[in-house]
């Protein structure tokens, strides 16, 4: 088979994701899921005048029934005509993803659950516990700063026992990487949470971050960290991976795999970091979407350095399903056109870019996760 037309079919493993919106979204409403932005839009701005806009009118507007140089106004009067499950049906089961592993800690009323994401998607799920949710339930029912620490690891142990194949950091966005990392004694543990609980339960205090870290090594499943761009309340130069280099040598000895998530712009570093250091992993998920055409040079540049089994595909895709047929989408034609030239020119044979897309598109989730 032909490395471009192996892309175009194999089953992909999206080894991080969030669920599917399950209300009917209006245009105002629509504009706002397909921007991580939380601001208002500049007045005559819209979000389908971007390159995320651009691609979904392009690949999703057809599985509608739609032209792809449809306005964005007609489309979502399309959607509405649709309606919400049927539009998910389609796009999700048209993105060829097999296996969801789902984020089960952000903002999740309104979308679709793990069972429901498997009978719409028509693929298996899979559950990635987030840390900072757990903490903040537990913060939530007054456990006692001595306690934490034991319910914590028990509730951790119990996910994994029930079949959660991950746990997931968001350091990134409550204090940064620029923090200090070390696994925190009983003594700081305890006066964080009580630093913590005098002020709220949004889980903020560096040293209670850090504590959530070393817990998600403990689990002993992969732990994922969102590095890189994401939502408006990240400060994106504190997200660059390189600034956990300190934390990801002293987890080296653990053993528990540490996935840096979507990494854009600092996919660089990320891929440096997985040839540096055995236990660390890497995709560019999220960028993919919101680069839009662009996304073939970020997928080029995530080849230039980290060894090939140290890469995943995921889409990070929350809220509208058009973010999960795009974030296949515009990886398979990005894979299609840099492996294809790279074959056609002479630098990879087919049979080694063949390798390399069955490893990306889940062989190496499927390992890592132990799916």
């Amino acid at each position: 088979m032909a490395v471009t037309d192996l892309i175009a079919e194999i089953p992909l493993v999206d080894h991080h994701v969030h669920g599917a919106l399950r209300a009917p979204l209006d245009l105002a409403t629509f504009e706002s899921v397909i921007t991580e932005s939380d601001r208002p839009a500049a007045p005559g701005v819209s979000s389908f005048d971007s390159p995320v806009g651009f691609a979904l009118l392009r690949f999703c507007a057809p599985l509608l029934d739609l032209q792809g140089d449809v306005s964005g106004v007609e489309y979502v009067t399309r959607r509405l005509e649709i309606g919400p499950d049927e539009v998910n049906r389609r796009l999700l089961r048209a993105s060829g993803i097999a296996t969801y592993l789902i984020d089960s800690g952000f903002s999740t009323e309104g979308l679709l659950d793990l069972d429901e994401m498997a009978a719409t998607g028509g693929a298996q799920t899979r559950e990635v516990v987030r840390l900072e949710a757990v903490a903040e339930r537990l913060l939530a029912e007054e456990t006692s700063p001595r306690a934490f620490a034991d319910a914590l690891a028990s509730d951790l142990e119990a996910a994994v026992a029930h079949g959660a194949v991950g746990t997931k950091s968001i350091l990134a966005y409550r204090a940064g990487f620029d923090v200090d990392t070390a696994r925190p004694d009983r003594d700081a543990l305890r006066t964080a949470l009580e630093t913590q609980l005098a002020r709220t339960t949004r889980v903020d205090e560096p040293v209670l971050l850090a504590h959530l870290l070393w817990a998600g090594i403990d689990a002993g499943v992969p732990l994922q960290i969102h590095c890189g761009f994401g939502d408006s309340d990240l400060t994106l130069h504190r997200a660059n991976p390189s600034l956990l280099t300190p934390f990801l040598r002293a987890s080296e000895s653990a053993g528990t795999p540490v996935v840096l998530l979507h990494c854009y712009p600092y996919h660089r570093e990320a891929a440096y970091l997985a040839q540096m250091l055995p236990h660390v992993y890497f995709d560019v998920g999220e960028a993919l979407n919101y680069a839009g055409a662009h996304s073939r040079q970020v997928v080029a540049e995530s080849f230039a350095l980290a060894p090939f089994g140290k890469q995943l595909f995921s889409s990070d895709a929350w809220g509208p399903a058009e973010l999960h047929l795009l974030g296949a989408t515009l990886w398979r034609r990005a894979m299609a056109r840099v492996l294809g030239e790279w074959v056609e020119c002479g630098d990879w044979s087919e049979a080694q870019a063949s390798r390399v897309v069955q490893m990306v598109a889940g062989e190496n989730a499927r390992r890592l996760y132990q799916l």
